[in-house]
């Protein structure tokens, strides 16, 4: 800013009312100025402005991995949201590994982000109780946190679950193996209890060998299902817990030669491009990510905007898109 009041021939007050847009300056002023900001390629220190306005633009986003596919329209969601009311966007990948988010985390409170949404690694973080909520706003996201009180955006996992194990039985099929993520994320939890619970509504019988949790990853996914396929008496149907376990079920039952669904039947969560392009399609539970990521951001603007209103859990539906992957058998 010296820079550019020395060639602009002006004092340092005004280059500041002219990069703030202020009134009361000359339009002649104001021209020498934006010149000499031009010419030296000036652009005003964010950390600077924050510290001295004492508020910040930036929302800090703490997701597992960016290469999960559910997380690319999540992520487009808040982005929009943000940009379109003036905020920019800190992204960070935890890979499911709490010191990492630790480290994104403290991150976060040290460039004074106006708020976080978080995609917690585990539901119960005591850490996170330093944390002043009242300054730095946190939003859930896709799983809760239990010992703090914080807005949260989620799915009904519960309810999902259960329209995908009754549509399976519906069509037949009634050894049904489950691929899930592990009880470490109430995702995880929900689903296995979505579950068990649409089981017993048709009176079978939860046999524990044909439930698997494992991390939420392809790799995990093909060696639950080679444990499922190897069974002495193995599942006539797979669900998978994600659109990341989906894929890696896929391809261990392809490599043992199966066919879908004559041989095994299959159903997953995550809509993914490929769903519909595969023989047979697969059929999943659509997760409504967009939504899911808009609503997070609007929550934590609402938060910013009134810090002291009480706080709220968004709970989303899923749909059931039925594909031939499983289809009743003959």
């Amino acid at each position: 800013m010296n820079d550019v009041a020395r060639l602009a021939g002006v004092s340092n007050a005004t280059v500041s009312r002219v990069i703030a847009n202020k009134p009361h300056v000359r339009p002649e002023v104001r021209e020498k100025v934006w010149q000499a900001v031009k010419e030296l390629g000036y652009r005003p220190n964010r950390v600077a402005r924050s510290l001295r306005a004492q508020t910040s633009r930036i929302i800090g986003l703490i997701i597992s991995d960016i290469q999960n596919p559910f997380f690319t329209s999540v992520v487009r969601a808040i982005e929009d949201v943000a940009h379109q009311e003036g905020f920019s966007i800190i992204l960070c990948n935890s890979d499911e590994d709490p010191s990492k988010e630790q480290f994104y985390l403290d991150l976060m409170h040290d460039e004074n982000v106006a708020g976080i949404i978080l995609c917690p690694t585990r539901e119960d973080n005591p850490n996170l109780q330093k944390y002043p909520l009242a300054s730095i706003p946190l939003v859930t996201l896709d799983r809760r946190l239990v010992n703090i009180d914080t807005d949260g955006i989620l799915l009904d996992n519960i309810e999902s679950t259960r329209a995908v194990v009754r549509h399976l039985v519906s069509n037949g099929y009634r050894r049904i193996g489950a691929i899930i993520g592990t009880s470490d994320f109430t995702t995880g939890r929900e689903r296995r209890e979505g579950y068990v619970m649409a089981l017993a509504a048709y009176g079978i019988a939860f046999e524990p060998e044909l439930l698997i949790q494992v991390a939420p990853k392809e790799p995990a996914g093909y060696r639950a299902t080679e444990q499922l396929l190897t069974l002495p008496q193995p599942p006539t149907a797979i669900f998978a817990g994600n659109n990341l376990l989906t894929l890696g079920a896929l391809k261990a039952i392809r490599a043992h030669n199966l066919q879908i669904p004559r041989d095994i039947a299959l159903a997953g969560f995550d809509e993914m491009p490929w769903s519909s392009l595969v023989e047979p399609g697969i059929t999943v539970v659509e997760q409504p990510t967009y939504e899911l990521g808009r609503t997070a951001a609007e929550v934590l603007l609402r938060r910013l905007n009134n810090p002291t209103r009480p706080t709220r859990e968004v709970v989303l539906k899923g749909k059931l898109i039925l594909r031939e992957s499983s289809r009743a058998n003959a």
